[in-house]
Protein backbone atom coordinates (compact mmCIF):
# COMPACT_ATOMS: atom_id res chain seq x y z
CA UNK A 1 0.00 0.00 0.00
CA UNK A 2 1.17 3.45 -0.82
CA UNK A 3 2.00 6.40 1.39
CA UNK A 4 -0.79 8.41 0.42
CA UNK A 5 -3.22 5.27 0.11
CA UNK A 6 -2.54 4.40 3.83
CA UNK A 7 -2.86 8.22 5.07
CA UNK A 8 -6.31 7.86 3.03
CA UNK A 9 -7.22 5.13 4.79
CA UNK A 10 -5.86 6.30 8.07
CA UNK A 11 -8.38 9.62 7.86
CA UNK A 12 -11.82 7.36 6.94
CA UNK A 13 -14.29 7.61 9.92
CA UNK A 14 -16.08 4.45 10.62
CA UNK A 15 -19.34 4.65 10.07
CA UNK A 16 -20.49 3.24 13.53
CA UNK A 17 -19.07 6.80 15.00
CA UNK A 18 -21.69 8.93 13.18
CA UNK A 19 -24.20 6.61 14.77
CA UNK A 20 -25.38 4.69 11.68
CA UNK A 21 -26.01 1.22 12.02
CA UNK A 22 -24.68 -1.57 9.89
CA UNK A 23 -25.96 -1.85 6.42
CA UNK A 24 -27.39 1.96 6.25
CA UNK A 25 -24.08 3.11 3.98
CA UNK A 26 -25.03 0.85 0.89
CA UNK A 27 -28.58 2.57 1.44
CA UNK A 28 -27.25 6.48 1.39
CA UNK A 29 -24.56 5.78 -0.96
CA UNK A 30 -27.77 4.90 -3.45
CA UNK A 31 -29.66 7.67 -2.24
CA UNK A 32 -26.62 10.15 -3.14
CA UNK A 33 -26.32 8.30 -6.63
CA UNK A 34 -30.11 8.97 -7.11
CA UNK A 35 -29.90 12.17 -6.15
CA UNK A 36 -26.52 13.09 -8.15
CA UNK A 37 -28.31 11.89 -11.38
CA UNK A 38 -31.56 13.86 -10.70
CA UNK A 39 -29.63 17.46 -10.37
CA UNK A 40 -26.88 16.46 -13.38
CA UNK A 41 -29.96 15.44 -15.48
CA UNK A 42 -30.93 18.69 -16.64
CA UNK A 43 -27.49 19.84 -17.02
CA UNK A 44 -26.83 16.58 -19.42
CA UNK A 45 -30.12 17.61 -21.55
CA UNK A 46 -28.70 21.13 -21.81
CA UNK A 47 -25.62 19.27 -23.60
CA UNK A 48 -27.01 16.94 -25.66
CA UNK A 49 -29.71 19.08 -27.44
CA UNK A 50 -27.34 22.21 -27.87
CA UNK A 51 -25.86 19.98 -30.19
CA UNK A 52 -28.75 19.75 -32.03
CA UNK A 53 -30.99 21.48 -35.01
CA UNK A 54 -34.83 22.28 -34.07
CA UNK A 55 -36.44 19.13 -35.75
CA UNK A 56 -33.73 16.53 -34.08
CA UNK A 57 -34.44 18.27 -30.60
CA UNK A 58 -38.51 17.39 -31.24
CA UNK A 59 -37.57 14.11 -32.90
CA UNK A 60 -35.10 12.49 -31.31
CA UNK A 61 -34.51 11.07 -28.18
CA UNK A 62 -33.31 13.63 -25.51
CA UNK A 63 -30.13 12.34 -23.91
CA UNK A 64 -28.36 10.71 -26.73
CA UNK A 65 -26.61 12.90 -29.65
CA UNK A 66 -28.79 12.78 -33.18
CA UNK A 67 -28.68 14.86 -36.51
CA UNK A 68 -25.82 17.13 -37.13
CA UNK A 69 -23.30 18.34 -35.18
CA UNK A 70 -24.91 22.27 -34.58
CA UNK A 71 -23.55 23.17 -31.44
CA UNK A 72 -20.69 26.22 -32.73
CA UNK A 73 -23.42 27.56 -34.91
CA UNK A 74 -26.08 27.19 -32.15
CA UNK A 75 -23.26 29.15 -30.01
CA UNK A 76 -22.53 31.74 -32.93
CA UNK A 77 -25.86 32.89 -33.31
CA UNK A 78 -25.55 33.78 -29.65
CA UNK A 79 -23.89 36.84 -31.01
CA UNK A 80 -26.63 37.85 -33.18
CA UNK A 81 -29.67 39.74 -32.08
CA UNK A 82 -32.25 36.59 -31.29
CA UNK A 83 -35.55 36.99 -33.03
CA UNK A 84 -35.22 40.88 -32.33
CA UNK A 85 -35.52 40.39 -28.47
CA UNK A 86 -31.96 41.40 -28.35
CA UNK A 87 -28.23 39.99 -28.52
CA UNK A 88 -27.25 36.96 -25.91
CA UNK A 89 -23.91 38.32 -25.18
CA UNK A 90 -25.26 42.04 -24.14
CA UNK A 91 -27.59 39.94 -21.65
CA UNK A 92 -23.97 38.49 -20.36
CA UNK A 93 -22.21 41.30 -20.13
CA UNK A 94 -25.36 42.82 -17.87
CA UNK A 95 -25.06 39.97 -15.82
CA UNK A 96 -21.88 39.93 -15.03
CA UNK A 97 -21.89 43.76 -14.12
CA UNK A 98 -24.88 42.91 -12.11
CA UNK A 99 -23.59 40.12 -10.63
CA UNK A 100 -19.71 41.27 -9.80
CA UNK A 101 -20.64 44.56 -8.51
CA UNK A 102 -23.88 43.49 -6.12
CA UNK A 103 -22.20 40.25 -4.68
CA UNK A 104 -18.79 42.30 -3.92
CA UNK A 105 -20.73 45.14 -2.46
CA UNK A 106 -23.03 42.23 -0.23
CA UNK A 107 -20.43 40.76 0.67
CA UNK A 108 -18.72 43.94 2.45
CA UNK A 109 -21.74 45.12 3.74
CA UNK A 110 -22.62 41.83 5.42
CA UNK A 111 -18.86 41.14 6.76
CA UNK A 112 -19.36 44.73 8.38
CA UNK A 113 -22.93 43.87 9.66
CA UNK A 114 -21.98 40.45 10.95
CA UNK A 115 -19.28 41.97 12.49
CA UNK A 116 -21.14 44.20 14.54
CA UNK A 117 -23.97 42.17 15.57
CA UNK A 118 -21.15 39.04 16.29
CA UNK A 119 -18.53 41.43 18.29
CA UNK A 120 -20.37 44.46 19.69
CA UNK A 121 -22.90 44.35 22.63
CA UNK A 122 -25.67 47.77 22.50
CA UNK A 123 -29.32 47.96 23.60
CA UNK A 124 -31.47 46.44 21.11
CA UNK A 125 -28.97 44.23 19.39
CA UNK A 126 -31.03 40.91 19.70
CA UNK A 127 -34.05 42.60 18.35
CA UNK A 128 -32.41 44.82 15.43
CA UNK A 129 -31.10 41.04 14.32
CA UNK A 130 -34.53 39.60 14.41
CA UNK A 131 -35.97 42.78 12.65
CA UNK A 132 -33.56 41.57 9.56
CA UNK A 133 -33.94 38.37 9.53
CA UNK A 134 -37.85 39.11 9.34
CA UNK A 135 -37.56 40.50 6.26
CA UNK A 136 -36.89 37.30 5.02
CA UNK A 137 -40.63 36.85 5.58
CA UNK A 138 -41.98 39.01 3.54
CA UNK A 139 -42.71 37.39 -0.28
CA UNK A 140 -40.88 40.15 -2.91
CA UNK A 141 -44.02 40.04 -5.09
CA UNK A 142 -45.69 42.22 -2.24
CA UNK A 143 -42.76 44.97 -2.72
CA UNK A 144 -43.03 44.99 -6.40
CA UNK A 145 -45.44 48.27 -6.63
CA UNK A 146 -44.19 50.09 -3.75
CA UNK A 147 -40.31 49.41 -5.20
CA UNK A 148 -41.57 50.51 -8.28
CA UNK A 149 -43.04 53.69 -7.52
CA UNK A 150 -40.02 54.33 -5.32
CA UNK A 151 -37.38 53.53 -8.00
CA UNK A 152 -39.39 56.02 -10.61
CA UNK A 153 -39.39 59.05 -8.05
CA UNK A 154 -35.13 58.81 -7.64
CA UNK A 155 -35.11 57.63 -10.97
CA UNK A 156 -33.97 54.30 -10.78
CA UNK A 157 -36.16 52.79 -13.87
CA UNK A 158 -34.08 51.42 -16.67
CA UNK A 159 -30.93 52.15 -14.57
CA UNK A 160 -27.79 49.88 -14.07
CA UNK A 161 -28.19 50.94 -10.36
CA UNK A 162 -31.87 49.45 -9.48
CA UNK A 163 -30.29 46.22 -10.29
CA UNK A 164 -26.95 46.75 -8.53
CA UNK A 165 -28.14 48.57 -5.17
CA UNK A 166 -30.70 46.22 -4.07
CA UNK A 167 -28.53 43.29 -4.52
CA UNK A 168 -25.88 44.67 -2.44
CA UNK A 169 -28.59 43.89 0.51
CA UNK A 170 -28.19 40.28 1.63
CA UNK A 171 -30.13 38.79 4.81
CA UNK A 172 -28.90 35.24 4.58
CA UNK A 173 -25.52 37.20 4.09
CA UNK A 174 -25.87 38.77 7.40
CA UNK A 175 -26.76 35.82 9.02
CA UNK A 176 -23.72 33.70 7.68
CA UNK A 177 -21.33 36.48 8.71
CA UNK A 178 -22.54 36.78 12.21
CA UNK A 179 -22.56 33.31 13.30
CA UNK A 180 -18.87 32.40 11.21
CA UNK A 181 -17.35 35.44 12.72
CA UNK A 182 -18.87 34.27 16.42
CA UNK A 183 -16.98 30.55 15.75
CA UNK A 184 -13.85 31.75 14.36
CA UNK A 185 -12.95 35.25 15.81
CA UNK A 186 -11.78 34.72 19.44
CA UNK A 187 -13.29 37.91 21.56
CA UNK A 188 -10.03 37.61 23.90
CA UNK A 189 -7.86 38.12 20.22
CA UNK A 190 -9.82 41.47 20.03
CA UNK A 191 -9.48 42.38 23.15
CA UNK A 192 -5.70 42.07 23.13
CA UNK A 193 -5.67 44.41 20.04
CA UNK A 194 -7.69 47.12 21.86
CA UNK A 195 -5.40 47.05 24.92
CA UNK A 196 -2.72 47.44 22.16
CA UNK A 197 -4.33 50.46 21.16
CA UNK A 198 -5.61 49.22 17.42
CA UNK A 199 -8.60 50.82 15.97
CA UNK A 200 -11.87 49.07 15.25
CA UNK A 201 -11.32 49.52 11.89
CA UNK A 202 -7.72 48.03 11.90
CA UNK A 203 -9.12 44.86 13.94
CA UNK A 204 -11.61 44.51 11.74
CA UNK A 205 -9.50 44.50 8.16
CA UNK A 206 -6.27 43.13 9.68
CA UNK A 207 -7.96 40.35 12.39
CA UNK A 208 -11.31 39.52 11.51
CA UNK A 209 -11.35 39.57 7.85
CA UNK A 210 -8.21 37.54 7.36
CA UNK A 211 -9.72 34.61 10.06
CA UNK A 212 -12.97 35.08 7.96
CA UNK A 213 -12.34 34.43 4.47
CA UNK A 214 -14.35 31.41 3.99
CA UNK A 215 -17.65 33.04 5.24
CA UNK A 216 -16.54 35.89 2.63
CA UNK A 217 -16.18 33.46 -0.43
CA UNK A 218 -19.58 31.45 1.10
CA UNK A 219 -21.49 35.30 0.88
CA UNK A 220 -19.84 36.05 -2.44
CA UNK A 221 -21.44 32.85 -4.02
CA UNK A 222 -24.71 32.79 -2.52
CA UNK A 223 -25.03 36.45 -4.15
CA UNK A 224 -23.47 35.70 -7.00
CA UNK A 225 -25.96 33.06 -7.84
CA UNK A 226 -28.90 34.76 -6.70
CA UNK A 227 -27.96 37.95 -8.59
CA UNK A 228 -27.39 35.74 -11.55
CA UNK A 229 -30.68 33.82 -11.19
CA UNK A 230 -32.65 36.94 -10.39
CA UNK A 231 -35.71 37.54 -12.71
CA UNK A 232 -38.48 39.15 -10.81
CA UNK A 233 -36.85 42.25 -10.25
CA UNK A 234 -34.87 43.25 -13.26
CA UNK A 235 -38.45 41.92 -14.98
CA UNK A 236 -39.79 44.62 -13.49
CA UNK A 237 -37.47 48.10 -13.59
CA UNK A 238 -35.99 47.26 -16.98
CA UNK A 239 -38.06 47.71 -20.52
CA UNK A 240 -35.22 48.23 -22.69
CA UNK A 241 -33.51 44.56 -23.80
CA UNK A 242 -29.90 46.24 -23.65
CA UNK A 243 -30.07 46.13 -20.07
CA UNK A 244 -31.89 42.51 -19.40
CA UNK A 245 -29.91 40.08 -17.33
CA UNK A 246 -30.14 36.39 -18.77
CA UNK A 247 -32.89 35.87 -17.36
CA UNK A 248 -35.38 38.20 -18.46
CA UNK A 249 -33.45 38.01 -22.07
CA UNK A 250 -33.73 34.06 -22.12
CA UNK A 251 -37.49 34.72 -21.36
CA UNK A 252 -37.88 36.66 -24.01
CA UNK A 253 -36.92 34.38 -26.04
CA UNK A 254 -38.53 31.42 -25.05
CA UNK A 255 -41.67 33.38 -25.66
CA UNK A 256 -40.74 33.77 -29.41
CA UNK A 257 -39.69 30.48 -29.78
CA UNK A 258 -43.31 29.17 -28.01
CA UNK A 259 -45.02 31.54 -31.09
CA UNK A 260 -42.82 29.89 -33.55
CA UNK A 261 -41.82 33.08 -35.48
CA UNK A 262 -38.17 32.35 -36.10
CA UNK A 263 -37.27 28.86 -37.38
CA UNK A 264 -33.87 27.11 -34.86
CA UNK A 265 -34.99 29.11 -32.00
CA UNK A 266 -35.14 26.40 -29.86
CA UNK A 267 -31.44 25.03 -30.16
CA UNK A 268 -30.14 28.39 -29.98
CA UNK A 269 -32.49 28.61 -26.68
CA UNK A 270 -31.27 25.94 -25.00
CA UNK A 271 -27.64 26.85 -25.97
CA UNK A 272 -28.17 29.98 -24.46
CA UNK A 273 -29.31 28.04 -20.96
CA UNK A 274 -26.04 26.09 -21.21
CA UNK A 275 -23.98 28.83 -21.48
CA UNK A 276 -25.26 30.34 -18.57
CA UNK A 277 -25.19 27.89 -16.17
CA UNK A 278 -21.20 26.98 -17.10
CA UNK A 279 -19.64 30.30 -15.44
CA UNK A 280 -21.63 29.17 -12.00
CA UNK A 281 -20.33 25.92 -12.58
CA UNK A 282 -16.69 27.02 -12.85
CA UNK A 283 -16.86 29.76 -9.82
CA UNK A 284 -18.09 27.12 -7.56
CA UNK A 285 -15.30 24.45 -8.65
CA UNK A 286 -12.74 27.51 -8.23
CA UNK A 287 -13.60 28.45 -4.36
CA UNK A 288 -15.58 24.95 -3.43
CA UNK A 289 -12.99 24.63 -0.97
CA UNK A 290 -13.23 27.78 0.90
CA UNK A 291 -17.46 27.53 0.63
CA UNK A 292 -17.45 23.82 2.36
CA UNK A 293 -15.11 25.46 5.25
CA UNK A 294 -17.27 28.86 5.49
CA UNK A 295 -20.99 25.98 5.39
CA UNK A 296 -19.41 23.45 7.82
CA UNK A 297 -18.03 26.07 9.78
CA UNK A 298 -21.80 27.46 11.54
CA UNK A 299 -22.23 23.97 12.22
CA UNK A 300 -19.86 23.66 14.71
CA UNK A 301 -21.39 27.06 16.77
CA UNK A 302 -21.93 25.53 19.55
Amino acid sequence: MSRRAKRQATELVPAHLYGLRRGTTPVLTALCLLFAIFVLAPLVWLLINATKNQAYVYGSFGFWFAGPFRLFQNIAALGQDISGAGIFVDWLRNTLVYAVLGAVGATILSALAGYGFARFRFRGANALFFLVMATLLVPITSLALPLFLVYAKVGLVNSIWGMILPSTVSVVGIYLMRTYIEASVPQDLIEAARMDGASELRIFLRIAMPLSVPGLVTVLLITVVAVWNNYFLPLIIFSKNSLYPLTVGLSSVSAAAESGTKADLVPVLITGGLVTVLPLIALFLLLERYFRAGALQGSLTG
